[in-house]
């Protein structure tokens, strides 16, 4: 999996500038910290599995939650739609799948026929 290359840093540094909280103590390696969240979302390893070359995961973590919470993450994508379509190779599509309650799964006499069907 690739890190963040110096052409992404170029682009994605005004945009972090706009974004970023003025408030609360700021991250002593904040790139790391940043590129640590990508890779994290990019491959979804948890967090503790975050490779060292991305310091503590705590810190990855923290920043991950603090900006979410603050609704910095939907800020930064607004603003590169607003700039460029994103890269389909960028778009994470989740492949998740729901499953039904048993009941709902067509289970073996688990159905009771509703009272309008009965009528009929």
């Amino acid at each position: 999996m690739r890190d963040l290359t110096a052409a992404q840093w170029r682009a994605l540094r005004p945009m972090l500038e706009r974004v970023r909280p003025r408030t609360g103590r700021g991250f002593a390696d904040f790139e790391r910290s940043f590129a640590g969240v990508v890779f994290r979302l990019r491959t979804g390893v948890p967090w503790r599995d975050l490779p060292p070359r991305f310091g503590p995961w705590r810190r990855a973590w923290a920043l991950h939650r603090r900006w979410a919470r603050l609704g910095v993450w939907d800020a930064l994508l607004a603003g590169a739609r607003a700039a460029r379509r994103p890269d389909l190779a960028e778009v994470f599509l989740d492949g998740t799948v729901v499953r039904a309650h048993q009941k709902a799964a067509g289970q073996k006499g688990a159905a009771k026929p509703s009272a309008a069907r009965a009528a009929a």
